[in-house]
């Protein structure tokens, strides 16, 4: 089966390749890198010819929110038309838990849009939905700021691992569309605070995280379960601990 992966040279998108390649499937790694811009339209008529599944775990390179915004509609347009015209008939498309419930945040709104795209395309579809992975707690840090003590919301939160990511992603593009959405967790709940902390030590940063019920996350407020799925989701398999020792290094 050939499977065009839009991404495919980015974290999610060459881990997804290699399952994909591995299982015998005729699969393309689709990037700007590669040839193939979906934000342009470059490369994708090409790049989608004959491809039964395509797989979306692009992200912008701006989180700046009209830069978000354009990225996720437009590419997601341009996604639409070159499979309706290369008869594709799934797409597999990687979003985040707690999107819907995001919408002070500009990139939130922006996943939003590309979901709803998504619905309205009239392509069979399945929407994985990822909590935050763990290889983003750096991000966060980042996001909070730079000061001795960093100041985080006490909100659930339940990271993945980017291998365990790939691996859920994978078996949706091989599955039957859901036209809905699954969603896929990391097996440990912990506060943001409390485990920020945690990562910071492992890596050796001194800095201190302070617990603050009204700070932000990207701009957005959280409550108790914003980052959390409701109801049932899989599971990965990497658990913190065992993942902290390849970042420390």
């Amino acid at each position: 089966m050939k499977i065009v992966v839009i991404g495919g040279t980015g974290l999610i998108g060459k881990k997804v390749v290699a399952r994909l390649v591995a299982q015998g499937h005729e699969v393309v790694a689709a990037s700007p890198a590669t040839g193939v811009n979906a934000l342009t339209g470059e490369g994708l008529a090409q790049a989608l010819s004959g491809a039964q599944v395509v797989v979306d775990v692009a992200n912008s390179p701006s989180f700046e929110a009209r830069a978000v915004l354009e990225f996720f509609e437009t590419s997601g347009r341009n996604l639409a038309a070159a499979e309706k015209a290369a008869g594709v008939a799934h797409h597999v498309a990687l979003s985040v838990v707690g999107t819907d419930k995001l919408k002070q945040s500009g990139y939130f709104r922006a996943k939003t849009a590309q979901e709803d795209l998504i619905r309205k395309a009239d392509i069979p579809y399945t929407i994985v939905r990822s909590t935050q992975f763990l290889e983003f707690l750096g991000g966060i840090v980042q996001s909070a700021g730079q000061d001795d003590t960093i100041a985080l919301p006490p909100a659930l939160f339940q990271p993945i691992a980017s291998d365990d990511v790939a691996h859920a992603v994978a078996d949706a593009a091989l599955a039957a569309p859901l036209n809905g959405i699954a969603y896929i967790a990391g097996p440990e709940r912990f506060r943001m605070s409390d485990l920020v902390q945690r990562y910071l030590k492992g890596i050796g940063d001194t800095r201190r995280v302070v617990a603050d019920p009204a700070a932000r996350y990207f701009d957005a407020e959280l409550k108790e379960d914003t980052l959390v799925p409701e109801g049932e989701a899989r599971l990965g398999r990497i658990r913190f601990e065992d993942w902290l020792p390849s970042q420390a290094k």
